[in-house]
């Protein structure tokens, strides 16, 4: 089957790849020339695990291509993804700007039948809005009669592990009340569905539910985890022994229980404040998620609190190590990572940051540039000369680091660990001041 993806971000590329992958036909389409002359010349614009490859492979098999010309790939193909940016705006809401604009070029490109189809996080409603501007597009061109459906799609990816969850799905979630447009996506993903893989019908506002509800609800975990280690750290408890005494109970599990400094990404942040904001235009109270939000916020300050804590209020010729840049490991976003939010609260203190990431230098660099900072492609080499190293990111070459090397390159062995990476009683053994989530200091 055709189709045509627009947006080559962490969404779009990944899924085209996949799509491909399946043995179906994708244009993978931007507005962006530099992008799109990178991917032609088979530089990928992201980092995820397996991605290069999966890319790769469909292109030298000719099932995957990209394109500049968003018209003509709208035009030859029947299954139209949108996969564009949806921000935040000032006050909270997703802004649709990317998504309308891809909307009427495809209102204004579209010959025959198409399926256009959601996969940017949007808004409820939103898929009325879509329809109703693809219909004034065709009024215009004379084309009334030219028939389109609008199916919902969200995805549920995890950076880092994006490729296995599109290939592997806990479920597809396909909203659309139309018989045929469901038909038509049940033949897209018949190779995913035949392997028992199983697919949702629901209406499509449901479907656009699904996505913000399952984002608020895993944040939903990670803010009460991070308040029970802020109870820990007040009564003399360990969090990661509270952890195992609530996961081993079925109805809880064991996903999303561990504290840490807060969530990030381009996904749970911005979904939590999207679903209040759509809830409060509504005047439903959103209670429960405003906490979330309001905890994560206050869970971002942690290290940067035991940083004043342990050196007092004036940090100024400080000199201090940071591991870890993006907001999870196996991914280069940054977007709302905690260690960027610290690192520029320590820099107008006066503070020296050395900063190592395996993969999200590229991304800090332009995003925080060379005020204060220095970036490291050597772990251990970041080290030298500092005064205290922080964790940010769990990258599982932090995790499994030389402590011996670690103290001995430090002025002084003290470490705040934002991802409880290491055992507190060990850490002590070794002569370090470690200081952790919802742990013994």
């Amino acid at each position: 089957m055709k189709i045509c993806m627009i947006g080559t971000g962490y969404v779009g590329l990944v899924v085209g790849a996949c799509l491909a992958e399946m043995g179906h036909e994708v244009i993978c389409v931007d507005n962006n020339p530099a992008k799109i002359s990178a991917l032609l010349s088979g530089q990928l614009p992201i980092y995820e695990p397996g991605l290069e490859r999966l890319v790769e492979r469909n292109v030298l098999e000719s099932r995957l291509s990209f394109s500049l010309d968003i018209s003509e790939s709208v035009a030859q193909s029947q299954f139209i993804f949108i996969a564009v940016g949806t921000p935040p705006a000032e006050d909270g809401s997703a802004d649709l700007t990317y998504v309308m604009k891809a909307v009427e070029q495809i209102g204004a490109s579209i010959r025959d039948y198409a399926i256009v189809i959601t996969k940017s996080t949007v808004p409820i409603g939103s898929s009325e809005r879509i329809r109703g501007i693809i219909e004034e597009q065709l009024k215009n061109r004379g084309l009334t009669d030219l028939e389109f459906d609008i199916v919902s799609n969200p995805e549920f990816l995890r950076e880092g592990a994006a490729v296995n969850d599109f290939l592997n799905p806990n479920r597809i979630v396909v909203g659309s009340s139309n018989p045929r447009a469901l038909a038509y996506m049940e033949k897209l993903y018949l190779p995913l569905t035949s392997k028992g893989f199983p697919i949702v019908h629901m209406d499509i506002a449901s479907a656009e539910l699904a996505k913000y509800a399952s984002n608020a609800m895993l944040a939903t975990r990670i803010s009460f985890m991070n308040e029970m280690a802020g109870i820990c750290e007040a009564v003399g408890a360990d969090i990661e022994r509270v952890r195992q005494g609530m996961e081993l109970d079925h109805r809880i599990g064991h996903y999303f229980l561990s504290a840490g400094v807060g969530y990030g990404g381009s996904c749970f942040p911005k979904d939590v404040r999207a679903i209040i904001q759509s809830a409060t235009e509504r005047n439903i109270p959103t209670h429960i998620l405003e906490a979330v939000d309001k905890v994560n916020h206050k869970q971002k300050q942690k290290l940067f609190e035991m940083v004043v804590g342990h050196f007092g209020e004036d940090l100024k010729g400080l000199r201090l190590a940071v591991w870890g840049l993006s907001f999870k490991p196996e991914t280069d976003d940054i977007r709302e990572a905690p260690s960027i939010e610290t690192i520029e609260q320590l820099r107008k203190r006066g503070v020296q940051i050395q900063v190592h990431d395996p993969v999200a230098l590229q991304n800090a660099y332009q995003a925080l540039g060379e005020e204060n900072i220095t970036y490291f492609t050597g772990l251990y080499q970041a080290l030298m000369d500092a005064d205290a190293l922080l964790i940010f990111t769990e990258w599982k070459q932090y995790r499994s680091a030389d402590l011996g090397r670690i103290k001995n390159l430090l002025k002084q062995p003290v470490l705040f660990d934002g991802r409880n990476l290491f055992n507190p009683y060990m850490m002590k053994e070794e002569g370090f001041v470690y200081q952790s989530i919802g742990r013994m200091k």
